[in-house]
């Protein structure tokens, strides 16, 4: 099948490897385009998005250490900003490159995402996301007290400050989204789950302090483009029960209400597969026709021939 809207969110090991410079980003991407074509060369037409957590981490890192009068930490807001922008370049360079070198004309363009969320979300009142390095708890308290930020202790490792993740409602450049999608281009938004930002009263958009889920946000742009298959690349060809035991099975056909007893027995790993496993449940859910995907970046060829990985449907 040919001529699908296909959104891919691409798993964190399509852009970095152990090696965080640029240079080495910009290898693993040329890698990744050169998988992603496939889809292109099959007909379909793409949106793709993005992780952003160990490049906003790292900037966050960057911008504390050098913080100062004259050169002051940003806000995580533009932080997440500054990351769509680098490694949105840096897909776009090697996605155009990897068009040129198949012979396909066709335009790549990243959008510079806002994602709305809701001031009231109660992920502001239960700030939860760890972002940036470890303090001791004087420290901790002594820097809640300079910047009023929240800090909570990580996992024995220290205290880290924590913000909201709250979830994506709307995204604010759609119909630019779906413009560019019209005019056969290849689009690169919602990067690193995009900027969050709420709708005041007055209708204008202010950055906040917070981190979205990058699967659901990808799973919100998915609906909002009326992708017919929504794809959530990760580092496995399927998703697995019983993962690491001697009874493990791979998932190659799953409805959502398999998925929902899957869940309750606490099958997929909080930080890592299950939000995958509950944004591709919402897509189907909110689009019944369509289906979703979980494979790996290397799969995507096999996906293509024999619909290889874990699908998922409604029924």
């Amino acid at each position: 099948m040919t001529n699908r809207k296909i959104v891919v969110a691409l798993g964190g090991n399509a852009i970095l490897s152990s090696d965080p410079s640029a240079q080495a980003q910009q290898k693993a991407l040329e890698d990744t385009a050169k998988h992603l074509v496939k889809l292109i060369k099959n007909g379909d037409e793409l949106i793709i998005t993005h992780g952003n957590g160990p490049q906003v981490g790292n900037l966050l890192l960057q911008n504390i250490a050098a913080d100062s009068d004259k050169n002051p930490a940003f806000p995580l807001d533009s932080l997440v900003a500054m990351t769509e922008g680098s490694i949105g370049f840096w897909l776009q360079n090697a996605l155009q490159n990897a068009l040129l070198d198949e012979g396909i004309e066709k335009e790549v363009a990243s959008v510079i995402t806002q994602v709305i969320v809701d001031k009231n979300d109660p992920a502001f009142n239960n700030l939860s996301k760890p972002i940036g390095p470890f303090y001791t708890e004087e420290e901790a308290k002594a820097e809640e007290k300079r910047t009023g930020a929240t800090f909570k202790e990580d996992a024995g490792r220290g205290w880290r400050k924590v913000v909201a993740s709250p979830k994506p409602i709307n995204i604010k450049e759609i119909e630019t989204i779906r413009t560019l999608l019209n005019s056969g281009s290849v689009v690169i938004a919602a990067g690193g789950g995009g900027i969050p930002v709420i709708q005041e009263d007055s209708g204008h958009l202010t950055g906040v302090e917070a981190v979205i889920d990058k699967d659901f946000a990808s799973q919100t742009l998915a609906e909002l483009v009326d992708a017919d298959l929504f794809i959530v690349l990760t580092g496995v060809d399927y998703v697995f029960v019983n993962f690491n035991k001697p009874n493990q099975t791979k998932l190659e056909r799953v409805s959502v209400a398999e998925l929902e007893d899957y869940i309750k027995e606490e099958q997929f790993a909080p930080g890592s597969m299950l939000p995958k496993v509950e944004a591709t449940m919402a897509f189907v859910n909110n689009k019944p026709n369509s289906k979703a995907v979980i494979t790996s970046l290397e799969n995507l060829g096999e996906l293509i021939a024999s619909d290889s990985g874990t699908i998922i449907v409604k029924h």
